[in-house]
């Protein structure tokens, strides 16, 4: 894999980003609840901001500094980190879900979903907590790219001491987005979500290059080719758009536009705010910091309100009142909840590192 020096000085660009990123993903579990995701304000606003769900992975490769190492050492350390907060916030927004239903078959007699078995296995997601989806993603990922760099580091013997290197297997990556839109031809077959998983590698893998690449760049000339990326994606996407569903590999036009469209938005708005050293905006950094929290705990809180909402003989759907409420207390109680998540390591994924002997 590409070596990374990364030793600069703290830039808050990610951070910033970030925040964004689950500001607008909890502003559209929001508008889903509310019946308000069709209005013409918030597809436009999709519109620009389908990619946001790949940044977190491009992210996550941009400041992997090496995904090699001890196998079982790594495994076991993502595990920990990602698995264990998917499991228990999943069986967090279960228990909501389901400690709620008595009080909805109370007044309505029956379910008003339905339910299914196959949910555990062919999807990765929780009723009451479905966007954990992305923790078991993001660690598939992780893991995925830990033994390509394996492979990709050896080299197979054809004797008189003649050897062929494997370092091109890390670059078939590059052909995993076309994997994932073929799976989502045959309608994502793939067990647990997995279907999805092949772009977050890809992403994975191009934040990898783009940080190689912007270590060698001066930032003048970072600014210059990440503005020139930046309005070419603008052109694109109106001229020749497509869109990408992460949660469900859903895609939506031109595959070829969603992958360069994409590729081009995560590159050109990052490499602008890192080379024009982005200040700390409180707020929104705070939430990109503290990211997990917002990300795990927002919506059983969504789900708990509606159903009380269903159980009163009320719907959200429509409501502009439930949505403000939403929009204020959802935010609020996540940004009490930081300190206290965060000091336990099984919910937020905080484990203390181990020293190297």
């Amino acid at each position: 894999m590409i070596e990374i020096n990364p030793q600069r000085p703290r830039n808050h660009a990610f951070d910033l980003l970030c925040g964004l990123c689950i500001m607008r993903m909890m502003l559209n579990h929001i508008t889903g609840f509310t019946g308000h995701n069709n209005e013409e304000w918030w597809t436009t606003t999709y519109f620009w901001t389908f990619y946001f769900m790949s940044f977190f992975f491009f992210k996550a490769g941009y400041f992997n500094k090496t995904i090699g190492g001890n196998s079982l050492q790594y495994v076991t350390d993502k595990a920990r980190r990602l698995l264990i907060p998917y499991v228990v916030w999943g069986c967090v927004g279960t228990l909501v879900y389901f400690g709620m239903q008595p009080f909805v078959i109370a007044r309505f007699g029956n379910f008003i979903e339905p339910l299914s078995w196959d949910h555990i296995w062919k999807v990765s997601t929780f009723y009451g907590n479905s966007p954990v989806w992305f923790l078991f993603s993001f660690f598939t990922a992780y893991v995925a790219m830990h033994f390509i760099q394996k492979l990709s580091n050896k080299s197979i013997p054809l004797g008189g001491g003649r050897h062929l290197p494997l370092a091109w297997v890390k670059w078939l990556v590059l052909g995993f987005p076309f994997l994932s839109y073929w799976l989502f031809t045959l309608e994502n077959p793939l067990w647990l979500s997995l279907s999805n998983v092949f772009m977050g590698i890809f992403f994975f893998f191009l934040g990898h290059v783009w940080h190689w690449l912007l270590a060698r760049l001066r930032l003048r000339n970072t600014l210059l080719i990440s503005v020139v990326l930046t309005a070419i994606f603008c052109v694109l996407n109106v001229v020749w758009h497509g869109q990408y569903n992460m949660c469900s590999n859903y895609w939506t036009g031109d595959p070829l536009a969603v992958i360069i469209n994409t590729s081009l938005a995560l590159c050109g708005l990052s490499g602008i705010l890192l080379s024009i050293h982005t200040p700390r905006i409180p707020i929104i950094n705070y939430i990109g910091q503290h990211s997990m929290v917002f990300f795990v705990a927002h919506y059983p809180m969504i789900v708990l309100y509606r159903f009380i909402r269903i159980s009163c003989g009320r719907s959200l759907i429509g409501r502009w009142d439930d949505f403000i409420i939403l929009l204020i207390v959802v935010p609020c109680l996540c940004f009490w909840l930081v300190p206290y998540v965060e000091r336990v390591p099984w919910l937020s994924g905080r484990f203390p590192k181990k020293e190297k002997s």
